[in-house]
């Protein structure tokens, strides 16, 4: 859903929207499992920068929920996580600040997205929060004993005979150093 000025102009924009599954991309080991739920509204905002200059932000605000399907970090099964947020998000046009060279910008301007003169991406909006909302690692289970560093095998189902230190034959010419130390 492309969301411009012209379009909530006159009003706010209110949505309740299905995402489905596979229309968004998140990340190699993220995918959504299930229609994603987002319900909320756009509203113009009108900045007066001068009496000639008005900049044109949308505040897009909204909730979301739905299923997810993470790669756990240790034996890459895939493990099942539900998801919801909210986020409330001023975007302005990418032109407003497009001034050349350096310059300070207050905390508030730090909190500020940017729209391209087409408008603004409802589902970019969205997948954004969903990834900022997704936990930083994943597990399938705290006690998780991950793939075998040799072999590949999942250890969670799979028993292997690997040495739990592998061998690098470049450290042997270092092995004896340090066992004849005098006190």
């Amino acid at each position: 859903m492309l969301i411009t000025p012209e379009l909530i102009a006159e009003e706010s924009l209110h949505f309740d929207l299905s995402i489905p599954e596979g229309e968004l991309e998140y990340a190699p080991d993220t995918r959504q499992s299930g229609p994603l739920a987002v319900k909320g509204q756009a509203d113009l905002i009108l900045e007066h920068r001068g009496p000639r200059e008005i900049v044109e932000d949308i505040r897009l605000r909204a909730r979301f929920e739905g299923n997810f399907e993470l790669l756990c970090a240790r034996c890459l099964e895939p493990v099942q996580q539900h998801l919801h947020g909210s986020f409330d998000l001023i975007f302005r046009p990418a032109s407003a600040d497009a001034a050349t060279g350096e310059h300070a910008i207050s905390e508030d301007e730090t909190e500020i997205g940017y729209y391209e003169q087409s408008g603004l991406r409802l589902e970019d909006a969205v997948r954004e929060q969903v990834l900022l909302g997704l936990p930083g690692r994943t597990l399938c289970r705290e006690d998780c004993k991950g793939l075998c560093p040799q072999c590949g095998v999942n250890r969670n189902t799979t028993a292997c005979n690997c040495s739990e230190k592998p061998s690098d034959q470049r450290w042997n010419a270092l092995a004896g150093l340090g066992t004849d130390r005098k006190a």
